[in-house]
């Protein structure tokens, strides 16, 4: 079950996002289906947990396509290419 942002992208680890106005990266994604033993998904069934160290410092949030203070900025390079 991947997450989206409002806009309809699908959120992954290492994405810059803008998240209530101040800028961010996407630490981790708990997916229930990729990792239905992460505490995050026992405990709130899933979610993104974002860095924004000014004002936030380590948010998590449970349903971010509600959420349309969540923009995605860019992608973090494929490694791959």
């Amino acid at each position: 079950m991947p997450f989206f942002y409002s806009s309809g992208e699908d959120i992954r680890k290492g994405d810059r996002v803008l998240v209530h106005g101040e800028p961010g990266e996407i630490e981790f994604v708990a997916d229930p289906v990729l990792n239905p033993e992460d505490w995050y998904v026992k405990a709130l069934g899933g979610g993104i947990m974002i860095l924004e160290p000014k004002v936030f410092g380590s948010l998590f949030i449970h349903d971010p396509t509600a959420d349309e203070d969540l923009i995605l900025v860019s992608r973090q390079r494929d490694s791959s290419g």
